[in-house]
């Protein structure tokens, strides 16, 4: 795979359970690399000018006839346009069906440790930490929508019962290209399917660097069909000329 860190503008690390948020602009792209293997990155996307337009999971799968994420597949908003793509993937198969962890769900498989009682290594689950970031933008439960699991690969048995199937190698990395201004909801708090014995613990590093122009021989562009008609309607939104 070709190497998609050029010009380097940012870089940070995250434990797990913790929560952050961020503006990403358009025509960046951000790197996560999962540096121990195991991390689970809960994310929400939402446009940056207008918070009403996020990320729709069901038109995200059904547009490109597939159940999880990986390298050529586009996050799209539940207005049509493509947030941002995947332009290099690592891990093949992000899920994005079964959303978060709760504060219930995390005490009842790690026995609800506190901050108070564990400082830092305290269990934090994935719905509050999403809560305490949305806030910071006047928003709040109301404006959840289906979150994208990034390094949580979900497998469907024949009776349709979902497993989270075992985690990779360490220094797993995804690359995603930013097609709108976007504010970014992350977390690295445990999946809702993990079953560990000990509450996950890990690193992710995060780089942001400029991007690429995107070619018209763009592996997200070109995809399928329908990837070229949401690149069509962001060059409308942006009022440019389209790579269509």
């Amino acid at each position: 795979m070709n190497n998609p860190i050029q010009n380097e503008i940012y870089k940070t690390t995250l434990a797990s359970g913790q929560h952050w948020s961020f503006f990403m602009r358009r025509g960046f792209n951000l790197t996560m690399t999962d540096r121990q293997g195991g991390i689970n990155v809960g994310m929400l996307l939402y446009n940056k000018y207008l918070l009403h337009e996020k990320y729709n999971a069901p038109d995200t799968l059904k547009c490109q006839h597939t159940f999880t994420l990986t390298r050529g597949h586009c996050l799209y908003s539940d207005m049509g346009r493509i947030l941002c793509s995947v332009i290099d993937d690592q891990f093949g198969g992000h899920d994005t069906v079964c959303g978060n962890s709760d504060a219930e769900r995390v005490a009842s498989q790690w026995q609800g440790r506190s901050y108070q009682q564990q400082g830092n290594q305290w269990c934090q689950n994935g719905r509050d930490s999403f809560l305490t970031e949305l806030a910071k933008y006047g928003l709040g439960a109301r404006h959840f929508a289906a979150n994208v699991n990034w390094f949580s690969h979900v497998v469907v048995d024949d009776a349709g019962n979902m497993q989270l199937r075992d985690k990779p190698s360490k220094h797993t990395a995804v690359t995603l290209r930013f097609e709108m201004d976007s504010l970014v909801v992350l977390h690295t708090c445990p999946h809702p399917l993990d079953r560990a014995e000990h509450y996950p613990r890990g690193e992710l590093e995060v780089i942001l660097s400029e991007a690429a122009p995107v070619s018209p021989t763009d592996v997200c562009l070109n995809h399928c069909e329908e990837n070229r008609r949401g690149f069509h309607n962001n060059a409308l939104y942006h009022l440019e000329p389209s790579h269509v």
